[in-house]
C-alpha cells in the first residue's frame, strides 16, 4: 500500500517530474564525485550526514538519479512503516490500533504529495524513530549513535536527546546515559571531521547560514503578518535570498524580532517537553508521546518551516494514542500539498497563505495535544503516587 500511495502523487514514484531539492542533491553529489570538497568547493546547506543518500543514486547515472533517488526515499518510507509497526506492537496496542497506525503512515505520501519523495527528510525521520525502538529494547548505546547519525544528517533529532538522556540515565543508570550522551557527539564528530579538517571555516559557514535564517515565508511567525497584512494591519516586505541557504524571508523590524521570540518560543517547547517528562513515571507510552511532542514544539515555533519537514512527524503521531492528534497531522500534510503548487502565491502574499496559517496552526495545536496527553499521563502518575494504601480491616 505504502509503494502505491508513493506512486500516486505527480512527481511520485515512477515519474519523471522533480520538484525541491533533490536537483540540489545530484548537483552537489557529482560536483563530490569530481572531486570537488563539500564546504570548501561549493555550498552545500546540508549537515555532512545527508550525504549517506545523496551519493548511493549516483550509481544509477545521471539520467536515473532521480529515479533511484525516489526509490531510496521510499525504502525510507517502507522501514518508517516496519518501525512504526514493530513499536505498536511493543506498546501493546490492540489490533484495530496497530492498523491504524500502519495506515497512516502508508497513505501520508498521497496526503503530502510529492514533497516526501524529492527530499530527503524520510532519511533522519528513519533514523529517529530507529533511535526510538532502540531506546525501547534496551539497546540504549546504539540509539544514541543512531539519533547522532540522524542529527548529523538533519540537526532538528537533537531536540530529542535530553528526553533520551533522562530515560535512560533512569532505567539504565548514569554510567550508561553518559556513555550513551558520548556516542551520540562521537558519531556526529566523526561525520563532520573531514570536514572540519577539509573545510572548517564553509561546515561553519553552513551552519550559521541555517541558523541566522530570517523569518521565513513559511513559518507562523511570518503567516501571522502575512495575514496582518492581508487585514490592513501591517505591510510585509519579502526578500529573496539566493546566496547561502536559499529562502524567502521577511524583511524589517518586526519580522526579526518576531523571529527572536519564534526562537525562544522554540526553546521553551523543547524544554517543557523535557521538564515534563522528566518529573513523571519511565514508561514507554511516555517516551513515545515524548518525541512526537519534542519533533511537534520545534517546528511549531520555528523560523523557517518547509513543507517537507512534517515528514519528520510521519512516524511518531501515528505512535500516539489520540484521534485528534492523528487529524491534526493528517490535515496540516494536507493543506501543505493544497499550496505547494501554488508557491508564487505565497511569496507574492496571495490568498493561498491562508492555507499557510492554517497548516502553521495546526501544527500548534498538535504540539499542544500531544503534549497534553503527556501532562494527563503524568497527573495521574502522580495522583497514584500519592495514593495511601487502603487498611484490610481486621
Amino acid at each position: 500500500m505504502y509503494i502505491a500511495a508513493c506512486a500516486v502523487p505527480d512527481g511520485g514514484l515512477f515519474r519523471a517530474a522533480r520538484f525541491r531539492d533533490v536537483h540540489l542533491y545530484q548537483r552537489y553529489t557529482e560536483s563530490l564525485l569530481n572531486g570537488h570538497v563539500p564546504y570548501r568547493d561549493f555550498f552545500m546547506e546540508y549537515p555532512p550526514g545527508a550525504l549517506a543518500v545523496f551519493l548511493p543514486p549516483a550509481a544509477a547515472t545521471h539520467a536515473h538519479y532521480n529515479a533511484a533517488f525516489k526509490a531510496l526515499m521510499a525504502l525510507c518510507g517502507l522501514g518508517m512503516l516496519v518501525l512504526v509497526a514493530f513499536l505498536l506492537l511493543h506498546l501493546g496496542a490492540s489490533v484495530s490500533r496497530l492498523w491504524i497506525g500502519v495506515l497512516l503512515v502508508a497513505v501520508s505520501p498521497i496526503a503530502l504529495g510529492p514533497i516526501s519523495l524529492n527530499t530527503y527528510d524520510a532519511w533522519p525521520a528513519l533514523l529517529t524513530a530507529a533511535a526510538l525502538a532502540l531506546l525501547l529494547v534496551r539497546r540504549d548505546v546504539l540509539a544514541f549513535a543512531v539519533l547522532g547519525l540522524a542529527f548529523a544528517a538533519k540537526v532538528y533529532p537533537v531536540v530529542l536527546l535530553p528526553v533520551a538522556i533522562v530515560w535512560t540515565w533512569r532505567m539504565r543508570g548514569r554510567r550508561v546515559a553518559l556513555v550513551g550522551f558520548g556516542v551520540f557527539c562521537a558519531v556526529a564528530l566523526a561525520l563532520a571531521l573531514p570536514f572540519l579538517v577539509l573545510a572548517p571555516h564553509g561546515l561553519v559557514e553552513s551552519f550559521r547560514a541555517q541558523a541566522a535564517r530570517g523569518l521565513q515565508i513559511e513559518s507562523l511567525g511570518a503567516q501571522l503578518l502575512v495575514a496582518a497584512d492581508h487585514l490592513g494591519l501591517y505591510s510585509v516586505t519579502v526578500a529573496h535570498h539566493t546566496t547561502g541557504a536559499v529562502s524567502y524571508d521577511l524583511r524589517g523590524a518586526l519580522p526579526r524580532t518576531l523571529g527572536a521570540i519564534c526562537s525562544a518560543l522554540q526553546l521553551a517547547a523543547v524544554a517543557a517537553v523535557a521538564w515534563l517528562y522528566a518529573r513523571g513515571r519511565d514508561e514507554p507510552r511516555r517516551l513515545v508521546v515524548a518525541f512526537a511532542a519534542a519533533v511537534a514544539g520545534f517546528l511549531a515555533f520555528t523560523r523557517f518551516f518547509s513543507p517537507q519537514y512534517l515528514v519528520w512527524l510521519v512516524p511518531l503521531v501515528p505512535l500516539v494514542d489520540s484521534v485528534a492528534a492523528w487529524v491534526l497531522l493528517g490535515a496540516a500534510l494536507t493543506l501543505d500539498q493544497v499550496w505547494f503548487f501554488h508557491y508564487r502565491s505565497i511569496v507574492e502574499l496571495g490568498d493561498r497563505s491562508w492555507f499557510v496559517l492554517a497548516r502553521d496552526l495546526l501544527v500548534v495545536a498538535l504540539f499542544v495535544v500531544v503534549l497534553s496527553r503527556d501532562a494527563a499521563k503524568d497527573e495521574h502518575a502522580v495522583l497514584l503516587e500519592e495514593q495511601r494504601p487502603l487498611r484490610v480491616p481486621s
